[in-house]
């Protein structure tokens, strides 16, 4: 399988709010997806449904293949009730978060499946409806939640210690500006909560610049940070690579497109370790030598990434990257508790102390 040099790391990613655009969703790398998962039957894991992009294509791929897709959020639920009629069976939607797919096909009566795909972040359909919150490029109510649950944007704005506020923007956003962000905003709710994307970003705006020959909003990476921190994104691709860890039977391979840096490196330090890469640690996982064990084997070397032709086509994919390994017949090992650490704040954070 072919492979483009990467190129630099963008400071936004595909979907962020100032992508933002009308068009339907578009499942990046679809074909190399596919043809990573490969074609042999069985029953494939699609633990991020969305708008159904990779179940339809793997069920047009392999006749014999049984999918059960999984989301979280109940509006994809929803909406995939036509492709469940339209695949006769194939097809099992089940409304969970894709951290707990281990537990929703035990629920379903599924002990092992032979294929996983992971499509990380947040789906065009959410962004572009100013109801859910996620983007400035509509006005809509701060909310950003990927399902109907617990703390909104709003709430986290409202009511985060300034610190622990300017440690999510720095962290899970990597805005340098952070610290100016949170001071900014701890000053205007004590005038009156922050209800509202567009408040959200002219305060932003009123701190961050703009990059020279940019196009990119000033408020994209606090955006994204709290977006990430109010859906515990990192944290559920943690749980969800050891979940597919368990369930996948020896040979079944599991896939991860991800946008982002930091949920690369997860994905990219977990397969490094399971496949004993990465015997000498590394400063992102330390102790990793320690927990190796060879539960997978390399099958993508390195990411794969989208050629020209799929990013002029669909300018949120310049960013994906896609990595792939085979289970092998090890034990299920213990998870890696190293791999949490670069999931969540640092203890500072947790802690309220000012870094």
């Amino acid at each position: 399988m072919s492979r483009r040099r990467p190129s630099p790391e963008r400071s936004t990613r595909p979907g962020t709010a100032a992508e933002a655009s009308t068009q339907p969703h578009v499942p990046v790398l679809l074909d190399e997806v596919v043809e990573t998962l490969g074609t042999e039957g069985g029953i494939a894991v699609d633990g991020t449904f969305g708008a159904g992009g990779y179940t339809r294509a793997l069920l047009a791929a392999d006749p014999a293949l049984e999918v059960v897709a999984i989301d979280r959020d109940p509006t994809a639920i929803a909406g995939g009730q036509d492709l469940v009629a339209e695949a006769g069976g194939r097809l099992r939607l089940l409304p969970g978060r894709f951290g707990d797919l281990d537990r929703l096909l035990s629920d379903a009566g599924i002990a092992r499946v032979d294929r996983v795909v992971l499509d990380i972040g947040v789906s065009s359909m959410q962004l572009d409806a100013p109801e859910r919150g996620f983007s400035f490029r509509n006005d809509g109510p701060l909310d950003m939640r990927m399902g109907a649950d617990g703390p909104s944007a709003a709430d986290l704005v409202n009511e985060a210690d300034e610190t622990v506020l300017a440690d999510i923007i720095y962290h899970y956003g990597e805005e340098r500006r952070s610290r100016a962000v949170a001071r900014t905003i701890h000053e205007a709710r004590r005038r009156g909560r922050i209800e509202t994307t567009a408040q959200l970003a002219d305060l932003v705006a009123g701190v961050v610049r703009a990059e020279p020959g940019s196009h990119i909003h000033p408020a994209t990476r606090t955006f994204q940070g709290l977006r990430i921190a109010v859906n515990d994104e990192l944290g559920e691709l943690v749980r969800a690579l050891h979940a597919a860890e368990r369930v996948l039977a020896p040979g079944g391979r599991l896939a991860v497109v991800t946008f982002h840096s930091l949920e690369d490196r997860i994905v990219k330090q977990f397969f490094a370790a399971r496949s004993g890469r990465s015997a000498q640690g590394s400063r992102h996982l330390p102790g990793a030598a320690a927990e190796a064990v060879r539960s997978f084997r390399p099958v993508t070397k390195g990411p794969v990434l989208p050629g020209e032709a799929e990013t002029a086509r669909n300018p949120r994919a310049r960013s994906a990257k896609l990595r792939a390994a085979e289970r092998t017949e090890s034990d299920v090992p213990e998870p890696l508790a190293a791999l949490t650490v670069l999931a969540s704040l640092p203890d500072a954070a947790r802690g309220g102390q000012r870094r």
